[in-house]
């Protein structure tokens, strides 16, 4: 394997080590919002919280609403139809979160603006024993799963910091740090840390489509670690390859579209980076659950930097027997040493172009934006 490199891309971050300091662009205080807000060391009362409660605050010390993000969670109303923060104070809080599907319109806040201040962590993977018998698998891997609709976070840390290193003797190395199989996801200035299967954005099942957006944002990991069934927008954000020992080093996407849906994967002025060795990772391919072939695997990258990690003329390949269906994955006006013209890496047209934008994707029959909140 060549000799591990950091492609540098224009205005992208300076080199970056893993689980390292990220100054991610755009982070804004939450300035008067926070205002009355108690830091973590003051020495305040502990407020009593109603069951109809619209801001409750996590702090690891005891001095807010709960000293956990999953105590918060099951503290939020059901059923909500307005939006429920939670405000977390800065601290490293392990443990499982399970945001069930009557906990809807929730917003995690990581209370500093910076999204290493606030890191949720767990650290099983799909093979993991679980407690009475059995191992967690992919899905239950997960350090967060996300069920409930209109949930939204910003400002934090989501890690699955399984380390495979230290457990050759698990056959499943597969370790997700966020899973949602809801509608009207946002991710705004998050960082998903991980290896095998970081990010998993599914729908509640194979006829049930769900939007995700993320942006401004990072994610890393190496093996199919961003895959999945939703309809998902990527947008302004970092993708990091991270080296792996193995030929080769791994995949990027992994999309499991349903055929039925409008839309897979679309990512857009994006930066694609790496510590690996040149050439050495594909940039998608196609996920058939189960084997299904009622699916059609879709992933769109334009306007984005790619670096020199990716294969060149041959960066999309099989999965499990599978190929990629024509017209089902494509470039447009990407840049970069990883950006190759190739017969084999298929371009959409301007007037193709048109169509695949985060308004396509994402309005569906209510006109969602959230990029306008």
């Amino acid at each position: 394997m060549p000799a591990a490199q950091e492609n540098p891309a224009p205005d992208g971050p300076r080199t970056v080590r893993r689980r390292s300091v990220l100054a991610l662009p755009g982070v804004l205080a939450l300035g008067a919002a926070l205002a009355g807000a108690p830091s973590a060391s003051a020495a305040a009362p502990r407020p009593v919280v109603s069951p109809a409660a619209t801001r409750l605050v996590v702090a690891a010390d005891g001095t807010g609403d709960a000293t956990t993000i999953q105590q918060a969670v099951d503290l939020a109303p059901s059923g909500s139809t307005g939006r429920v923060e939670i405000l977390v104070r800065p601290g490293t809080y392990h443990g499982r979160v399970d945001i069930g599907s009557a906990k809807t319109n929730l917003t995690i806040v990581g209370a500093t603006g910076d999204p290493e201040d606030v890191v949720i962590t767990d650290d099983r993977a799909a093979g993991t024993p679980k407690p009475g018998g059995g191992t967690w698998g992919t899905t239950g891997s997960a350090t967060v799963t996300v069920s409930g609709a209109g949930f939204e976070a910003r400002h934090v840390t989501f890690e699955n910091a399984f380390d495979e290193a230290a457990h050759p003797e698990l056959s499943g190395h597969q370790a997700v740090a966020v899973k949602t199989r809801a509608d009207r996801v946002v991710f705004d200035h998050v960082r998903f840390l991980g290896n095998q299967d970081t990010l998993y954005l599914d729908t509640p099942s194979a006829d049930v489509p769900a939007r995700v957006y993320v942006t401004n944002s990072w994610v890393e990991g190496d093996v199919d670690f961003v895959f999945g069934r939703a309809t998902a927008v990527i947008e302004d954000s970092t993708i990091k390859a991270l080296r792996r020992d193995s030929t080769p080093s791994g995949y990027v996407f992994a999309p499991s579209t349903s055929s039925g849906f409008a839309h897979g994967f679309l990512v857009t002025g994006t930066r694609f980076l790496t510590n690996a060795g040149p050439g050495t990772y594909y940039l998608g391919r196609p996920w058939h659950p189960s084997s299904n072939p009622d699916t059609d695997p879709r992933v769109v990258v334009r306007d984005s930097w790619l670096g020199a990690h990716l294969r060149g003329d041959d960066v999309w390949t099989t999965m499990s027997g599978f190929d990629w269906y024509p017209g089902s994955n494509a470039e447009h006006a990407n840049s970069g040493p990883g950006a190759v013209t190739s017969p084999a890496r298929p371009r959409l047209t301007d007037a193709e172009a048109a169509g695949h934008t985060r308004e396509a994707y994402l309005a569906g029959d209510d006109g969602w934006a959230p990029w306008r909140d």
